[in-house]
């Protein structure tokens, strides 16, 4: 793997720390390591959400960038006799994507232990149970624990973590990243990167960066984090669906790695505010910025708690084109990353009183 600069070094700190919804203190960590320096002040909700503040103008208008910390995984339910772990999904899982996996168990004292996802081999299903999916009920976690005691005494009980176990890589084509937890740490670099890149820049606002938690299970951080924060626009970046791989047709979706951000016109839990998108493109096409639309019918962002809390919060989430994404790896385009952090950095120049009014009650 070719030598990492500070971007990739960070990008895989995000994503090789270990946290499923509810257990976020790992990606917070790191997280506020990136963003502390760019960052007038470091706050938390009582969910364990971070937010960090860069004041440009005290008076003018406050705008969030959120990515959630939180991925999807799984957590122990109970230990057998025989030292088997029963788990349950954490996050939207396809059960497809999940056997034969390695993993990695997150003890009460912080200690990891390595299991692989097993089920009972196809040599003993009958011929029409051999064409179904393993259904995840009947799936469980090998630690090779010998018994229930030996996995306590090694530290493991119901309650634990469970993470898929991968890597960092830098592909042999070296803008193409691939890593586990895309979903959501590449979303809490851009805010990071945001932050970076107003340091020395003069912003007609208040930005705050922010880290939620559990997302996955219900976009919950982001209810607490905006009604805490009580923004005038939010952004939620998050992945978006790729739709270059084979077998997706055009009717699925015409996202594309390499060409830009996704503006997320609707999904399952918003319809985008049509004034800020406006903003947003308007903006892109002034700055040259490649963008591309996307609609996620049978998913949600944190912008779907946004733009209901307090009073109404107009939002948009941005994504980034990501292949295989609530699997055990994905993989995106540095491009669109560094593309979308310059998109948003923009709009937060712009972003005064008179466009944030202009924006809401036009």
């Amino acid at each position: 793997m070719p030598k990492l600069d500070e971007t990739l070094t960070m990008l895989k700190d995000l994503t090789d720390a270990k946290g499923i919804p509810g257990n976020e203190r790992e990606p917070r960590e790191v997280m506020e390591k990136y963003i502390a320096p760019f960052a007038d002040k470091i706050e938390y909700d009582n969910l364990g959400s971070l937010i960090a503040e860069k004041v440009g103008d005290p008076n003018g208008p406050k705008i969030m960038v959120a990515g959630h910390l939180d991925e999807v995984g799984f957590m122990i339910s109970k230990i057998d006799d025989k030292g088997f772990l029963s788990f349950q999904t954490v996050g939207g899982w396809w059960s497809q994507v999940m056997l034969a996996q390695r993993v990695t168990i997150v003890t009460r004292k912080g200690d990891t232990i390595t299991g692989i996802i097993g089920s009972k081999p196809p040599h003993i299903l009958s011929p029409e149970a051999r064409k179904k999916a393993a259904d995840v009920k009947d799936m469980f976690i090998d630690i090779g624990a010998s018994s229930k005691e030996e996995a306590m005494e090694w530290g493991v009980l119901p309650g634990d973590m469970v993470v898929p176990y991968f890597e960092f890589s830098v592909m042999n084509n070296e803008k193409l990243l691939l890593a586990k937890a895309w979903d959501n740490r590449i979303g809490c670099a851009i805010a990071i990167d945001v932050l970076k890149a107003l340091k020395d820049e003069k912003h007609p606002n208040i930005v705050y960066g922010v880290g939620n938690v559990q997302e996955e299970v219900g976009l919950r951080g982001a209810k607490t984090t905006t009604n805490k924060i009580k923004p005038d626009i939010g952004f939620a970046v998050d992945v978006g669906v790729a739709g270059d791989t084979p077998g997706i047709t055009a009717k699925e979706s015409t996202s594309k790695m390499g060409e830009g951000p996704q503006i997320v016109l609707f999904d399952a839990s918003m319809v985008s505010h049509k004034g800020l998108r406006d903003f947003v493109t308007d903006t892109a096409d002034e700055y040259n910025i490649p963008y591309q639309f996307e609609t996620i019918p049978g998913g949600g962002t944190d912008a779907g708690s946004m733009h209901i809390s307090v009073n109404g919060v107009p939002s948009l989430a941005i994504g980034v084109a990501t292949r295989y994404i609530h699997s055990h790896a994905g993989i995106l385009h540095r491009d669109d990353y560094e593309n979308t952090v310059k998109l948003i950095v923009e709009v937060i120049k712009k972003l005064d009183r008179d466009a944030v009014n202009k924006i809401t009650f036009d």
